[in-house]
């Protein structure tokens, strides 16, 4: 994998560029659609072509079981179908909520001081090692460290793949995340060493990212970015990094300021679990390249439209001529003249197969909205007026 800047912005940090990967090349910055069992719910990899998907990440742990069938068949993208660019995360983040029950841990929108939610029994367990866990759904025990985490990794056979890492949260304290921290750095290590030993035994190769925590304290912040920016084993270091954690949204500018400010500029840097207009923009500014969440195609499901003018709900729109986005967008959902009032007749519908084309049409058209968001944020930047261009839109997306 090769990384080249193409324009900056001027601050330092956000850029245009261009991440050359064995599968093609993504124009950054770019949104990373999210198929987390290999393929992105309800829409094919024909669809993702056409909408101009660049990338696809996937999840190592979901995918732990068919790592092995993954590999007999050649890699991720021969066994999913999807050709392009593709990314795995290492799954931390999966297994670290299954100690406070299944879901999400805290939500970023929660304030500070809030207590993780408990379940009645615990089903993971952190130490050094790793991570000892129960499937919650059929019980059966398991363990997962850097180096098993590198080994299902490489069986997937993305171009990208993540170190293994120990996810904080907004209840976590100062002491705490001093403690994970260091974890985590040890698990970076242990990733690397693992990598190095894997890569040469797959008849291709594979990059690897390293992830970034420590919450939002600015020290901790940027003492992992020096550490991780540094990390070499022989010839093998980093090749770009994850910006992942837990913190609320009025933070993450500057914590990605912190990290970016120390991390190598000419290295890839791509911000986990965020795809939102604001958090796009934000994170575009402060240096990040791509980005992910299943947010777009969640939210579809539930009847959530993106459009220019802002997100709104269906369900307010019976009997609605309107279209899903009257500034206009280029989607095949909308290009077939499908009307608010029609969408949601079918997301209403009683019927099987007119409930799976909303989701289809649904999901297309959000996906398309943030695939072109990024696209226009690149564009923007070459131009010489990103920071114009991010005030117009934002100015009308959120009034």
């Amino acid at each position: 994998m090769e990384f080249e800047v193409v324009k900056e912005i001027g601050n330092g940090l956000g850029r245009a560029g261009v991440i050359h990967t064995p599968h093609g090349d993504i124009k950054t910055p770019a949104f990373m659609v999210v198929g987390t069992t290999g393929a992105v719910r309800f829409i094919s990899p024909l669809d993702l072509s056409e909408l101009s998907a660049q990338a696809m990440l996937s999840n190592g742990y979901h995918l732990r079981r068919e790592s092995f069938e993954i590999a007999k068949a050649g890699g991720l993208a021969a066994w999913s179908g999807w050709d392009g660019p593709t990314l795995t995360d290492s799954g931390g983040f999966q297994v670290m909520s299954l100690g406070s029950g299944l879901g999400k841990v805290v939500s970023m929108e929660r304030e500070r001081g809030v207590a993780n939610t408990v379940h009645k029994e615990r089903l993971a367990h952190v130490s050094d090692r790793g991570v000892d866990f129960t499937d919650p759904f059929d019980g059966r025990p398991e363990f997962i460290g850097p180096e098993e985490s590198m080994q299902i990794q490489c069986r997937i056979g993305a171009d990208i793949h993540m170190a293994f890492d120990e996810l904080t949260s907004l209840a976590d304290d100062y002491d705490y995340n001093v403690e994970a921290l260091e974890r985590t750095e040890k698990w970076a290590e242990r990733s690397l060493r693992e990598h190095l030993k894997l890569r040469d035994s797959l008849g291709y190769r594979q990059s690897l990212y390293g992830v970034l925590q420590g919450g939002r304290w600015e020290d901790l912040r940027r003492k992992t970015a020096k550490t991780l920016g540094k990390m070499k084993i022989d010839d093998c270091e980093f090749d770009g990094f994850g910006l992942g954690g837990a913190f609320l949204k009025e933070d993450l500018g500057e914590i990605l300021r912190w990290c970016n400010e120390e991390l190598p500029f000419n290295k890839p840097k791509h911000l986990l679990g965020l795809s939102h207009p604001d958090d796009i923009f934000i994170g575009a500014e402060m240096g990040a390249d791509t980005f992910d969440c299943v947010a777009p195609t969640r939210e579809a499901r539930h009847g959530k439209i993106y459009a220019r003018d802002g997100e709104y709900n269906l369900r307010k729109f019976a009997e609605s001529a309107l279209p899903l986005d009257p500034s206009g967008c280029d989607c095949a959902t909308c290009q077939s003249g499908i009307t608010r009032g029609e969408l949601r007749a079918l997301w209403k519908s009683g019927d099987v197969e007119l409930k799976q084309k909303f989701y289809n049409l649904a999901s297309v058209h959000n996906v398309r909205f943030i695939v072109r968001l990024t696209e226009e944020i690149r564009q923007s930047m070459i131009d010489g007026r990103f920071y114009e261009f991010r005030d117009e839109f934002l100015k009308k997306y959120y009034s």
